[in-house]
């Protein structure tokens, strides 16, 4: 069995739009909070030091991270409150695998339809029901740029249909974000004042409920496009729109770890 991480790094740097900040207690202050009360130091421990721990300041929305319904909007098509990221089953997290391919060109704007189901034919898979389709948008070779913020490929909303259609409802991306780059949705609402311009992929999460994973890393070092299996379950964050995963594909017999 191979495992290949998924995941971007978690840390303060240029990969995060929004700050990460790291409050660490070391091995030798960490005394002080497990046995301060009792006056121990950290030469009262074995080998002279105590445990360590670190208090991190973040997004839900840091890192590779998943959207749950309740993101987009409030409510569900339903009439009913959207669900938080930790109201979601479990099962939709853990699936097979199918990683499709488009030009990095952000020229090109956000991927379409056609594109989607011409990568679709080029992977040699068609998605059902349970598949997470995993795409690559050769973003994630930006990270640590200023560029990753800026220079990406949304999906567009009749793409994002497609793989509804067929049952998908966990749908990821290397790029920072799932729409177009923020700019380029502004600029179109500037110019034409039309909703849709805004964060069209987001809100067809409102009447047709899935989860998004944006900011995979990693997708180029797949040596496959399908016939591997995806965990990325999400962290338990009660109440919330989105929550950090660590999303991992799986190649092989997981019989034989």
């Amino acid at each position: 069995m191979r495992l290949f991480d998924l995941s971007a790094p978690v840390a303060n740097n240029r990969g995060e739009p929004i700050p990460v900040q790291v409050e660490v207690l070391d091995h030798v202050a960490g005394a002080v909070v497990l046995g301060g009360t009792r006056g121990l130091a950290a030469a009262d421990f074995p080998d002279g030091y105590a445990i360590s721990n670190e208090t991190v300041t973040l997004s839900t929305h840091c890192g590779t991270h998943i959207d749950a319904p309740l993101h987009y909007g409030p409510i569900g098509p339903d009439g009913r409150a959207a669900p938080a990221i930790d109201a979601l089953d479990l099962h939709l997290f853990f699936g097979p695998g199918l990683r499709l391919r488009f030009s990095p060109d952000p020229g090109l704007g956000a991927v379409t339809r056609s594109e989607m189901a011409d990568a679709i034919a080029r992977a040699g898979c068609a998605p059902s029901a349970g598949t997470i389709v995993l795409n690559d948008v050769g973003a994630a070779a930006l990270w640590g740029s200023d560029a990753y913020f800026t220079h990406f490929r949304g999906l567009s909303e009749a793409a994002v249909e497609l793989l509804l259609d067929a049952g998908v409802q966990v749908i990821g991306t290397d790029a920072f974000g799932f729409d177009p780059p923020f700019h380029t949705m502004l600029d179109t609402w500037c110019a034409s004042r039309s909703e849709a311009a805004l964060w069209p992929a987001h809100v067809l999460g409102r009447r047709r409920p899935y989860c998004q994973i944006e900011r995979l890393y990693g997708l180029r070092e797949l040596p496959v496009d399908h016939g591997f299996t995806v965990a990325c379950f999400p962290i338990r964050l009660a109440g919330c729109g989105a929550a950090w995963t660590r999303a991992v594909a799986i190649i092989g017999n997981q019989d034989n770890a």
